[in-house]
């Protein structure tokens, strides 16, 4: 900045004696500013005693500031498209059909893209397309970016190219053919019937190879048993909005049982319509999201749970096959039985037990019932792994049979109990070949690592249920030097064709009279589905077999995958990562859940440390003696006594960031792929350190914030009753707070103005809304240690609460019965524990976008005010940091940006990195430290579908305007829209008598409004 150069702005300051340039220094500048000092000569500059005001008075201070910025500020190159491609438009996203499939999960999704750039999963919202996204569909978006994915193909863990690997594998295979020596292919369930041909083929041109299917969480005795009955290796379908009343042992079908996506129907029946909806009994052990959801929950051990089984089947049959007592429970499950038969075809009976007699039971059950929900015409293809077939094949790469194994979308060397064996066995294959994403468990062990790619960088095609073809589509071009296993097994079989030819030409013989390019583009095509054969099978036997079930001593062990992490595959996701569980409110980990009897008797223990972190003993289980060390313990309300449950899908090491790998490997204590197991649990030294999101368990009688009811007194009383208005003092006198306001209102009613309609009759607290928010708003990660203290940056969280007495009423009427001061504080003390057997409530809790807020009033620098549609805005260019508005908020929904979480070392997630901020949406900042953030409502979409309209010369249709979690909401629970648009959807549930706002009593008059919980007793 220094210079010895003198620069006039004008002739007259060559006149030193001009008035006029004194009167205009005079008049800019009251005080002489030492200019010399530090505009002078360069060598004085840097003793200059002048002020940074002097400085910014003399130059003004948009001149100072750019050149500050221009001599810290990084350079940032911008590469201009050289020939912009037609489809783009820069600013503007463009909408692609695929599909999901990873062998574990699967849903018919649109991936929206900015610049080519897959930034988000939405939902496919055709008729024909079913099946919707969860949270781990969601957050794959992410894993594209996954900064530890295989590059290139390696041999020998050294780099190579593809046309060594074919090569190499030809070489391997024609030395199997010419000795006889085996080629297995072990896949995971891929459900593909272009890749089944090429399969096919590839047997064909090899006599000595055969195609083995592992999961790795499998449904191995529900296969075998639906093969049975029905003669083929297939799982039934279920439409639970078909069903009045649900019966359901041990199957979490809200989360992952059969590969979920059960939500919609199950949302539709669950609503009450004409007096009428679905009644759920649950029986299960571990507190699942299908039971935290059911109107009736019956905690049983897995061995009671067979005699459960067995006595409904009796019931419904009218069998005489025993089964031990329950109880006191016996009475609840003979009821649970009597209504199932009592609703004939409207009922059906659903079970994850991991036993072939009881699936038989199942599907025995179904068909008495002649029960409509229950479809085994349209039988999901799904989870085909062979227990089996995998355990044989372990045996014959031990004995030295298997010649070459070439693997794909599996990790045995992880996800089997027995991974030693297959590592053993693995050393005598003369090659193996690990098609997959990253360098995992398996593939560091194998000959060749094949660099798989994403599902978003992929041709393919997916049958998940009879009659539902659907096209899985590149999104993006491949990031690295990818192959897939498709392109190699036509390579190594000789076929030239590319596979894209191949699967057009596949395609076209099973959508046919739908043209290739309508396939694409709407992404599913269905087809009408023929009678089932008919089947039966020895029901008589296998009633008689389980009702001779025993507890074998010890606890026991139910293994079950988590709605964020589900089978590990995504664990290196962030995102997914950082999801609190629906259940537990628990993140970054995994833990064994323990009932609040047998933890006393173990001397296991949960406290609440200074800081408000929840921390939990170590406890060491056993199972066949196999011991896993050092797993965390959570008390669980709602624990089977005699039973603990444990998450699969943690404890990975290989090509996962080190702040990823995090929890136990629950895999090794899943013997012959059951997830029923008898268990010996003995406390660990030591403390274990939770980041838990929620520590208030129970609403302590709170009836203000859940309003839920029965479904008699929602039929037979009037709303006033159970939907009351909250009454305040206004003159001494109780006045409806609805009526009360210290406010002056505004006419809102010209324009839009947005409402979020949350009806907790929906919510089943799966999380998909969580991750979609994370994707669409750029929500940072701020890891495990931040989390803990409180300071996660989820701008929509899911609220779960318990019930200190048997049901949420009971809580009421307790709290109605302390008289006194001294009273009142023990029996509100007793509350905040929840009951060994609670009733269950979601809450999904975002910015209520107030109008009335008093975030704006109190803010010193308006950077959060309220706009015209309703939202409430924040300018973070404005904020400063206070967080007056966050003591103020009486919802607790703002978050703080404590530190920088982008292109900070310090938090090494995908923002850190140029791969994983590929990620992020262009339309929304990336916030800064020192900000305070929170739901914006979308309005970056709002905006898009106003201003789509407004070019199109047409008024905004109803359902069109979405925010991302109401367009992930699969059961119906979030509905958005502009409350003016009288005829629009959240206009008339704006009216409905079950609606609520949240702390409605303090009058802030929010835009996000509920629905009373309605429960069918």
């Amino acid at each position: 900045m220094a210079s010895n150069k003198k620069y006039w702005k004008s002739v007259e300051e060559l006149d030193q004696n001009s008035s006029i340039v004194e009167t205009l220094r005079n008049n800019e500048f009251v005080e002489e500013i030492p200019t010399d000092e530090f505009l002078g000569d360069a060598a004085t500059l840097s003793a200059s005693s002048t002020t940074r005001r002097d400085f910014l008075k003399y130059v003004g201070f948009s001149t100072a500031a750019a050149s500050l910025a221009a001599c810290e500020g990084p350079v940032v190159k911008s590469i201009p498209y050289v020939v912009q491609p037609e489809e783009i438009i820069p600013g503007v996203a463009d909408y692609y059909a695929t599909t999901m499939m990873d062998g574990f999960d699967f849903a018919n999704i649109l991936i929206k893209t900015r610049e080519g750039r897959p930034i988000k999963v939405e939902n496919n919202n055709l008729p024909n397309a079913k099946f919707g996204a969860n949270a781990r569909v969601h957050a794959s978006v992410l894993s594209l970016y996954d900064s530890m994915r295989v590059k290139q193909p390696k041999i020998a863990g050294k780099d190579a190219s593809w046309s060594d690997v074919n090569a190499a594998v030809a070489k391997s295979l024609a030395e199997a053919k010419a000795k006889g020596g085996q080629v297995v292919l072990l896949t995971n369930t891929m459900s593909s019937p272009s890749t089944d041909r090429l399969i096919a083929d590839f047997i064909a041109k090899n006599p000595t190879a055969k195609h083995v299917t592992y999961d790795a969480v499998s449904s191995s005795t529900a296969l075998d048993a639906f093969q049975m009955v029905y003669g083929e290796r297939a799982l039934a379908e279920y439409d639970f909005a078909k069903a009045d009343v649900i019966v359901s042992i041990g199957a979490d079908f809200l989360g992952d049982w059969q590969g979920g996506g059960y939500d919609a129907g199950y949302g539709k029946g669950r609503m009450p319509k004409n007096g009428k909806m679905s009644k759920h009994i649950q029986i299960e052990a571990n507190m699942s999201l299908a039971g935290a959801n059911a109107d009736k929950r019956i905690p049983l051990t897995v061995t009671e749970q067979k005699h459960a089984l067995v006595k409904i089947y009796n019931v419904i049959t009218g069998a005489s096959a025993g089964g031990a007592n329950l109880g006191k429970q016996e009475e609840a499950v003979m009821k649970a039985a009597q209504q199932l038969k009592a609703a004939a075809g409207k009922g059906v009976l659903v079970s994850g037990l991991d036993d072939v007699n009881a699936q038989l039971l199942v599907l025995a059950i179904n068909k008495a019932l002649s029960s409509e929900a229950f479809n085994p015409a349209a039988a999901r293809l799904i989870r085909k792994g062979d227990n089996k077939a995998v355990a044989q094949l372990v045996a014959d790469m031990k004995a030295g049979a298997v010649h070459t194994l070439i693997m794909n979308g599996v990790n045995p060397l992880y996800t089997l109990a027995n991974a030693s064996e297959f590592a053993e066995g693995l050393t005598k294959v003369k090659m193996s070949v690990a098609f997959t994403l990253r360098e995992d468990e398996t593939a560091v062990k194998s000959t060749i690592v094949a660099a798989a790619p994403h599902y978003l960088e992929s041709w393919g095609d997916v049958m998940i249920s009879k009659g539902h073809y659907a096209i899985m589509q590149p999104t993006i071009r491949p990031l690295f030097d990818t192959k897939q296993f498709q392109e190699a097994l036509m390579a190594w079989t000789g076929n030239t064709a590319s596979y894209y030819d191949f699967l057009k030409a596949v395609g076209s013989s099973i959508a046919v009279g739908t043209t290739w390019n309508k396939l694409v583009h709407d992404g599913v095509y269905t087809s009408e589905v023929g009678a089932v054969a008919g089947g039966s099978a020895d029901f008589g036997t296998a009633a008689s077999t389980l009702a001779q079930a025993k507890n074998e001593g010890g606890l026991e062990l139910v293994l079950y995958t988590k709605t964020g992490m589900g089978d590990g595959q995504q664990a290196n996701n962030p995102w997914l990562q950082e999801f609190p569980d629906p259940i537990t409110r628990a993140s970054w980990d995994n833990y064994v859940t323990v009932s609040k009897k047998d933890a006393e008797k173990l001397g296991l223990q949960n406290y609440n440390v200074a800081n408000g972190g929840l921390n939990g003993s170590y406890s060491t289980i056993e199972v066949a003696g196999v011991k896993l060390q050092n797993v965390p313990v959570i008390i669980q309300p709602g624990q089977a006594v005699g039973t603990i449950g444990l998450a699969l899908g943690y404890g990975r090491k290989e090509a996962m960031q080190e702040e990823m790998q995090v929890g136990v490997n629950a895999y090794k204590l899943y013997a012959n792929q059951n997830a029923n197991q008898v268990a010996k649990v003995t406390k660990a030294e030591g403390d274990h350190e939770f980041a838990c999101v929620q520590l208030q368990k129970t609403l302590m009688g709170r009836g203000d914030i859940i309003k839920e009811t029965t479904l008699e007194i929602f039929n037979t009383k009037d709303a006033e009753i159970w939907n009351p208005v909250p009454m305040v003092s206004l003159d001494h006198q109780e006045t409806p707070a609805t009526e009360v306001d210290l406010w002056n209102s505004f006419d809102r009613t010209v324009g839009h103005h947005f409402n979020l309609s949350i009806d907790l009759n929906g919510c089943t607290g799966c999380g998909a809304c969580v991750i979609a928010c994370h994707a669409e708003n750029n929500v940072p990660v701020v890891g495990k240690s931040e989390v803990r203290r409180s300071r996660d940056m989820h701008w929509l969280r899911i609220d779960r609460y318990y019930s200190s007495e048997e049901t949420f009423k009971g809580d009421g009427e307790l709290k109605a019965k302390a008289v006194g001061l001294l009273n009142s504080i023990d029996t509100l003390t007793g509350m905040e524990d929840p009951s060994e057997n609670p009733q269950v409530a979601f809450q999904p809790v975002m910015c209520q976008h107030c109008n009335h807020a008093p975030c704006e009033t109190v803010c010193p620098v308006a950077a959060t005010s309220h706009g015209r549609q309703g939202q409430n805005h924040m300018a973070y260019n404005r904020c400063v940091g206070t967080r007056y508005c966050a003591n103020n908020c009486p919802y607790k929904v703002r978050r703080f940006n404590w530190f920088l979480y982008s292109k900070n070392s310090e938090f090494d997630y995908h923002m850190n990195n140029d791969l994983g901020r590929m990620v992020l949406n262009p339309d929304v900042n990336v916030r800064s430290r020192g900000v305070m953030e929170k739901c914006s409502m979308c309005i970056q979409m709002t905006q898009a579908t106003i201003l789509k309209a407004k070019k199109e010369g047409r008024q905004v249709k109803d359902g069109e305007f979405q925010t991302a979690c109401s367009a992930a909401c699969t059961s119906g629970a979030m509905v958005f829209g502009d409350v003016n648009d009288k005829e629009g959807q959240v206009a008339k549930l704006a009216e409905d008598e079950r609606m609520y706002h949240l702390l409605e009593h303090i009058g802030t008059k929010p835009n996000v409004f509920y629905h009373v919980k309605v429960r069918n007793t």
